[in-house]
């Protein structure tokens, strides 16, 4: 099994930045893409940012020029580092993993973390 843990959301105003973190840990033989996605209550969740193995990334439109993804394979984690921040980013963050283990390939989803924009 694959094991997320996030971290680093919380409230900041218009603007302004947040870093947050995605760690995978478990029975893990590698790990293809990974990825952040959003969701508001009464919304499908929807993409915000992926990059590959090979280090390949795309971004939603909306958060083109703001938002960054990153990862570093030695821990298993992917970053999404979010500058000027504005109220309709406000959402549940969620990362997702691709990761091949001993019973094969699994995606893998975090508990998400609540970003929150304040006007």
């Amino acid at each position: 099994q694959v094991q997320l843990v996030e971290s680093g959301g919380g409230l900041v105003q218009a603007g302004g930045s947040l870093r947050l973190s995605c760690a995978a840990s478990g029975n893990i033989f590698s790990i293809g893409t990974m990825g952040w996605y959003r969701q508001a209550p009464g919304k499908q969740r929807e993409l915000v940012a992926i990059i590959t193995s090979g280090g390949s990334t795309n971004y939603a439109d909306s958060v083109k020029g703001r938002f960054t993804i990153s990862r570093l394979n030695a821990k298993n984690t992917v970053y999404l580092e979010m500058n000027s921040l504005k109220p309709e980013d406000t959402d549940v963050y969620y990362c997702n993993v691709l990761a091949t283990t001993g019973r094969g390939i699994t995606s893998a989803w975090g508990q998400g973390t609540q970003v929150t924009v304040s006007s």
